[in-house]
């Protein structure tokens, strides 16, 4: 490849990062879709900037750079996005309203094969699974985003001090400094260990308790449920701020306000790094299923500890490349 020189060697050169810079800006921004304008900011940059590129450093750090700049400017306006148990408290059933808020409020979901590159370390794997979790990055929109951006590259992409400082145009002590504080936070705000338990691929004991779930939801079994579901496990459900905690409370949600999902079909998907299905509810008018919700499960101890359902399905399953229907099957009674 010609230094200077804009070409297709180039291009081919630049996509071949795209998934780790989507990961690293996903990391950074909290959300699927500006991850991805910011990427393609970032690969454009990149193209039209290259005569300029002097090879003082690798193309990939040059393309991090670039990145980073990019998600500073789009977090300039100080906005953070969270999960619905970051913003409210737990709402007793009785009480449950389906309140939505504006999307930029949520922490959005992203498949794995977005933000995860192949990767033959299994260390290095687990690493970027867990770093791109819904507990993990809901507690990274609580730093600063200099300090966000210091974390991911030390802590998750393991980039040595000297490299972030030179990328960030610091010092090494004010790298080490930032890190130091971001750690802090994140102590700070200790999540449960409830994620670290997903493995990859899912263990024996994982995939049977995932077939229990399948089967209890499918055939809408709140016995089944209750008996998967941690005592302390919590349900989502944004655009809405309501979050209900334990076992009684989320059944009861379902065979109320939620009874329409009785009959719903799964299919599976990986998403955050965990385990996750694409629900359809069942079509009264036109037979067969429609979308409804992409559930991403926190699993712990043997149990569903978080049940996640993002529910903006016109987003959710093109990014994930799922149909937007499902046909009945051949003899089933709706």
């Amino acid at each position: 490849m010609t230094k200077g020189t804009a070409t297709p060697e180039l291009e081919s050169a630049l996509e071949e990062h795209r998934v780790e810079l989507t990961g690293y800006c996903y990391r950074m921004l909290g959300s699927s879709f500006e991850a991805e304008d910011a990427v393609q900011d970032t690969l454009v940059r990149a193209w039209r900037g290259y005569g300029s590129f002097e090879g003082r450093s690798s193309l990939r750090s040059w393309l991090y750079r670039i990145a980073t700049n990019v998600c500073l400017d789009m977090l300039a306006a100080g906005k953070r996005r969270a999960r619905p148990v970051d913003l409210t408290d737990a709402t007793p059933l009785a009480r449950a309203a389906l309140t939505p808020r504006p999307d930029h409020t949520w922490l959005e979901p992203v498949p794995d094969g977005r933000v995860l590159p192949t990767t033959e370390d299994p260390a290095e794997a687990a690493v970027a699974r867990e770093s791109v979790r819904l507990a993990f990055m809901a507690a990274l929109q609580r730093l600063p985003p200099r300090q966000r951006a210091v974390l991911i590259l030390r802590e998750v992409l393991a980039w040595r001090a000297s490299e972030v400082a030179e990328l960030l145009g610091t010092s090494v002590p004010s790298v080490n400094s930032a890190l130091q504080r971001a750690r802090a936070t994140l102590a700070a705000r200790a999540e449960r260990a409830a994620e670290a338990e997903v493995s990859d691929p899912l263990d024996e004991r994982q995939r049977r308790l995932l077939e229990r779930y399948v089967a209890a939801f499918e055939g809408y079994d709140m016995a089944a449920l209750t008996a998967l579901l941690h005592e302390d496990a919590v349900m989502t459900m944004p655009p809405f701020d309501l979050w209900l905690a334990g076992p009684s409370d989320i059944t009861g949600f379902m065979t109320t306000l939620g009874a329409s999902c009785a009959g719903s079909r799964l299919l599976p998907v990986r998403a955050n790094g965990l385990p996750g299905f694409a629900q359809y509810k069942p079509d009264p008018e036109a037979g067969g299923f429609t979308p409804w919700a992409v559930q991403v499960l926190e699993v712990s101890r043997g149990r569903i500890t978080g049940f996640h359902c993002f529910l903006d399905t016109a987003r959710w399953f093109p990014l994930f490349g799922l149909p937007l229907r499902l046909e009945a099957e051949a003899g089933q009674v709706e």
